[in-house]
């Protein structure tokens, strides 16, 4: 708000009227110019203050961040060694299962073989009985019809 400027009766009849009016410039101007060189300074004053806040807080940013990839970095290493013990309890007891199967299908094809030598061995003996057979039932014929 400006503030008014007013020269005393006294001095405005010593002055006169245009020297009072330029009295009255003169003073109003330099209000103006010491109010911008004010606002300058206030300006200049809060930008190196600004300047300064804002480097403290990167500098802490800074600090924070790196705080936070060590800790990351930490983390990650114990969630890595983690899985690698669990990935290694699964390779063994898939190991340890993949045993039994191999076993269980051994022990399977051990059966099966020892069923199928058994049939063959059947198939074998009744094969001989029916030749036999066959063979004497022919030579049974063959006796009768060459008599």
């Amino acid at each position: 708000m400006a503030k008014l400027v007013t020269v005393e009766e006294p001095l405005r009849e010593k002055l006169g009227p245009k020297a009072s009016e330029s009295l009255i410039h003169l003073i109003n101007k330099s209000q103006e110019e010491q109010k911008h060189e004010m606002l300058e300074f206030v300006e200049e004053k809060f930008e190196r203050r600004l300047a300064v806040e804002i480097s403290k807080v990167n500098e802490r940013i800074t600090t924070e961040s790196s705080k936070f990839n060590e800790r990351l970095t930490e983390e990650i290493g114990k969630f890595n060694e983690r899985m690698t013990e669990e990935i290694g309890k699964v390779n063994e007891r898939m190991t340890e299962e993949i045993g039994k199967v191999n076993v269980t299908i051994a022990d399977v094809e051990k059966r099966l073989d020892s069923k199928i030598e058994s049939t063959r061995a059947d198939l074998i003996k009744w094969m001989f009985i029916f030749w036999i057979g066959q063979i004497g039932a022919i030579m049974g014929l063959l006796f009768a019809f060459f008599k």
